[in-house]
């Protein structure tokens, strides 16, 4: 079987809403972020790790059961080179890829053959640095830093916002997996534990993992629009940076200080000033023994979104007619603009 992959051009070198917020001022002596002449990538990928969740805060959250260690998010967030405009674009966990020969398995020391895998596979077999060059294999974009969550850091990082980050709908979601329960016309801002109920939710409203991406980028523009009116607060502001981070020396990571000069690079950025989509989806694909059900990118289309983001320009608009073969359109490209996102 052969998959296709983008070009990779040259030598490629709820976080995103934090990555894109933080700080309120430069910060002298540190070191500068790279300033690439067609813009700046982040991958920033939400782990599926409880380690450090309390037994209780598993029950509590509706968040036990095993972790696979792998990638439920996956965003890249494009920040202008002129630092007017923040691209995100998601792609879905179960995105059909192909991993290269001769890498070698964290796991079990195994050298593998070039072999046909889930983007979300990367990390469990590789970890960060070959969830790098895995995206950047795929997408043929740059990624010039790296940004890693778990649901422990996610938690803690909501709660460190004051007065939580409002969640919304306009139909009923309720989910017994995650235990999310809204209403149709919620507004509710709420903490951590309930963020990760919310941005892990794929079974309320029958969308899911692309119901889900929904959810997890309505979540970043709200938290970025939250974050905003709460830049007059370095120290809070550093603190979250700080929980967010972590301590792992993972390849191309963003420091803490790094978090802290980007979001002064953007503190002026509004919603109106962001714009998010998911890659365009062409089908469901057939079960690969190994793999399992997965999701095959519209590679046609998918190449003028990544383009797009190599060309430091605003995501293409959707087409006129779908070229998704998922019934009921899940699998379209339809970018939103941020302010489109935000809860009432």
């Amino acid at each position: 079987m052969t998959v296709r992959k983008f070009r990779r051009p040259g030598r490629l070198v709820l976080a995103s809403a934090a990555l894109v917020t933080l700080a309120s001022g430069a910060i002298a002596g540190a070191p500068a972020l790279p300033a690439p002449r067609h813009g700046l990538t982040v991958l920033v990928a939400g782990v599926d790790s409880r380690e450090g969740l309390t037994a209780a805060e598993l029950k509590r959250y509706h968040a036990g059961g095993k972790g696979c260690d792998c990638t439920d998010v996956l965003m890249l967030v494009h920040i202008s080179a002129a630092n007017d405009r923040v691209s995100v674009v998601s792609l879905p966990r179960d995105s059909l890829t192909e991993f290269p020969a001769n890498h070698v398995d964290r796991r079990t020391g195994k050298t593998h053959k070039a072999h046909p895998a889930k983007i979300n596979a990367a990390h469990t077999e590789g970890g960060p640095a070959f969830t790098v060059e895995a995206v950047e294999r795929m997408t043929g974009t740059p990624v010039h830093r790296y940004l890693e969550i778990d649901f422990r850091r996610f938690v803690d990082g909501v709660n460190r916002v004051q007065g939580g980050v409002p969640i919304c709908t306009d139909a009923p979601l309720r989910d017994p997996v995650t235990g999310l329960d809204l209403a149709a016309g919620t507004t509710r801002h709420v903490g951590g534990g309930e963020a990760l109920q919310y941005v892990r939710s794929r079974r309320a409203d029958g969308k899911m993992d692309f119901g889900r991406i929904q959810k997890q980028q309505r979540f970043v523009a709200n938290m970025l629009r939250t974050i905003r009116t709460d830049l007059a607060a370095p120290t809070r502001l550093r603190l979250l940076a700080s929980t967010l981070r972590g301590t792992a020396p993972d390849e191309r990571a963003l420091t803490v200080t790094e978090m802290l000069i980007l979001g002064a690079r953007l503190r002026h950025i509004t919603p109106d000033r962001t714009e998010f989509a998911m890659v365009p989806i062409r089908r469901f694909n057939p079960l690969i023994t190994g793999v399992g059900s997965s999701v095959a990118v519209d590679h046609e289309h998918a190449e003028e979104v990544f383009e797009a983001l190599r060309s430091d320009r605003p995501l293409p608009k959707s087409r006129p007619d779908s070229t998704s073969e998922i019934p009921r359109g899940l699998g379209e490209y339809r970018p939103a603009g941020g302010a489109s996102l935000i809860c009432p």
